[in-house]
C-alpha cells in the first residue's frame, strides 16, 4: 500500500527551521498500528493524520514516535495551512474545524500578504493543576542537568494543558536554558510519576518574549523544536500568575524556540480572559513551510 504524505516546517517561513512534521491527508481505514508504522517511516517527531470529515471540518489523529497523544499543536498549525495549500479544503476557506481527541480545535486562516497565509489556532481549552511538591520539583531540575541556582524565582512553576500535560519550570536566563543537557530516562520515569507529557523550561527576554526548549523523552521525543501546545500552556500558565502585560481582557507573548537546535521558530500566543481575569482561550499563530513530499509503503 502506498501512502501520499507531507513533510512541513511549523512555525517559521524558511525550510529547515522550526518543527518539521509529517502530514498525511488522507488516512481513512488505516488503523493504529499502520499510523504508528507511518510516523517511523516519516522520521518525524509528530505527525498528523486526516482520518474523516471534508468541506472545513476534518477528523484528526496525532501520533509521536512514542504512539498516539491527543493534540499537538505544530502538526495542527502545518496541517490547516496545508489543507487548503494543497486544494483538500477550498482555496477560499478562511476557517477550518478540526476534530481532535482533546477538543474540536478551529483555525482562522489569516492572509498576510504576497498570497501568504497563516493560521491562528484555538488550542483546547486551558487547564490547570497543583504543582509538583519540593522534592519533585528539585528532582526535574536536576533530571534537567541544573540545579536550583538555575530557579527563576519570579515567574511560576507549574502544571498546565492546552493539548497536552506539561511541567514548566522557569529558569533565570535564556543561555541557561540552552545549557541545560538534559538525563532522558530520569525525565521519562518522572514524566510517568507526575503525569505530564513533556518538560519545559523557559526563561524571560522581555515582558512579552520568552526562550524555551521543550523535552518529551516518555513520548519518544528527546527534544522538540518548537512547540505549539506547551507553549500556548506556557501562555496560560503565565497570564494566570498576573506576569505578563494585560490589555484590553488579553495578553499576548511570543515564545522563541528551537535555537539550542538549530531549527529557529517563532510561536505567537493570545490569551484571553474571562472577566473575573481567569484565561479561558489561547490563541496559538505561525506559518509553515512545505519541505517535501512522498509515498510510503505499508
Amino acid at each position: 500500500m502506498k501512502l501520499p504524505y507531507l513533510l512541513v516546517d511549523a512555525f517559521t517561513r524558511t525550510p529547515g527551521t522550526g518543527n518539521r512534521v509529517g502530514l498525511v491527508l488522507d488516512a481513512r481505514g488505516l488503523d493504529p498500528n499502520q499510523l504508528a508504522r507511518a510516523v517511523a517511516a516519516m522520521g518525524v517527531r509528530e505527525a498528523a493524520f486526516v482520518t474523516g470529515g471534508g468541506g472545513e471540518a476534518f477528523e484528526v489523529r496525532f501520533f509521536t514516535p512514542g504512539g498516539e497523544i491527543e493534540f499537538a499543536g505544530a502538526a495542527a498549525l502545518a496541517l490547516a495551512l496545508t489543507l487548503v495549500e494543497e486544494g483538500v479544503a477550498a482555496p477560499e476557506t478562511r476557517k477550518l474545524f478540526l476534530r481532535t481527541p482533546a477538543d474540536t480545535v478551529p483555525v482562522e486562516l489569516v492572509d498576510v500578504g504576497g498570497g501568504r497565509l497563516e493560521a491562528v489556532m484555538r488550542e483546547p481549552a486551558p487547564r490547570f493543576q497543583n504543582p509538583p511538591g519540593y522534592l519533585e520539583l528539585r528532582a526535574a531540575i536536576e533530571a534537567l542537568g541544573a540545579d536550583e541556582r538555575y530557579l527563576h524565582r519570579g515567574l511560576p512553576v507549574g502544571v498546565a494543558f492546552t493539548g497536552l500535560w506539561s511541567l514548566f519550570i522557569p529558569v533565570v536566563a535564556p543561555g541557561m536554558v540552552d545549557a541545560l543537557e538534559p538525563e532522558p530516562e530520569r525525565l521519562a520515569e518522572l514524566s510517568r510519576r507526575l503525569g505530564v507529557g513533556t518538560f519545559h523550561p523557559y526563561a524571560p527576554m522581555g515582558p512579552r518574549v520568552y526562550y524555551a526548549r521543550d523535552f518529551a523523552p516518555a513520548l519518544g521525543i528527546l527534544e522538540d523544536p518548537v512547540t505549539g501546545s506547551a507553549n500556548g500552556a506556557l501562555a496560560a500558565l503565565l497570564a494566570r500568575a498576573g506576569v505578563v502585560p494585560r490589555r484590553e481582557g488579553e495578553a499576548v507573548i511570543t515564545v522563541l524556540q528551537g535555537h539550542r537546535m538549530g531549527v529557529p521558530g517563532e510561536v505567537r500566543v493570545r490569551v484571553e480572559y474571562t472577566p473575573a481575569g481567569e484565561p479561558y482561550a489561547v490563541y496559538v499563530g505561525g506559518a509553515a513551510a512545505l519541505v517535501e513530499r512522498g509515498h510510503l509503503e505499508l
